[in-house]
């Protein structure tokens, strides 16, 4: 009883992680995309040379871990694959503007992160020991997709303000202190209501 018990937990651990390795490839795919919307911005393009060579390294982990959880032949679910086909369709097509385009790259960065940090959780639920090794190098992966995630706000930031106002956002220190004082205002009025 508990080996079957403890093989379904695999299996769907196997099939999250599946999941997560269609999200690094869509990653991957998005982040090719972008670069050419980046434009002559050498600070986001650079960023994004940046996030397409850890991505890279991200899946290899990631096949690396399938491989040794089930030899790597669990398939992501048809949810995934119909999710995937419609950001791909959002991304060639021109409904989005360059915000939305890196806005929709970032909630997906998001969704791998939380897929990751699943996965890892999950694994320390089962009592065995060659899962959680096989799983550990997922740790990397989602430190990396945290940092970029971090990093792909700064970039909405700039995209955003640019295409509302057509200049750059004010990156100085005096306006992250204003920034930082409007939030802390924003929890003070919050408890105060």
């Amino acid at each position: 009883m508990v080996v079957t018990l403890d093989n379904t937990k695999r299996q769907a651990i196997a099939m999250e992680l599946a999941d997560l390795k269609a999200l690094q490839e869509l990653l991957i795919a998005n982040e090719q995309k972008l670069l050419p919307i980046a434009g002559s911005d050498t600070e986001i393009q650079n960023r994004l040379n940046d996030f397409l060579r850890d991505d890279q390294e991200n899946l290899n982990v990631i096949n690396g871990v399938l491989g040794k959880l089930d030899g790597g032949s669990v398939q992501p679910r048809d949810t995934m694959d119909q999710y995937i086909e419609q950001v791909k369709r959002l991304m060639d097509g021109d409904e989005l503007t360059p915000y939305q385009k890196f806005s929709a790259h970032e909630r997906i960065k998001h969704q791998t992160v939380m897929t990751g940090l699943i996965v890892h959780k999950a694994s320390q639920t089962i009592e065995d020991n060659e899962l959680k090794d096989a799983i550990a190098p997922l740790n990397q992966v989602n430190f990396k997709n945290r940092a970029h995630q971090e990093q792909l706000k700064g970039i909405l930031e700039v995209l955003g303000t640019r295409e509302l106002t057509g200049k750059d956002p004010d990156q100085s220190v005096w306006a992250r202190t204003q920034d930082a004082v409007a939030a802390l205002r924003g929890v003070f009025d919050g408890l105060t209501q």
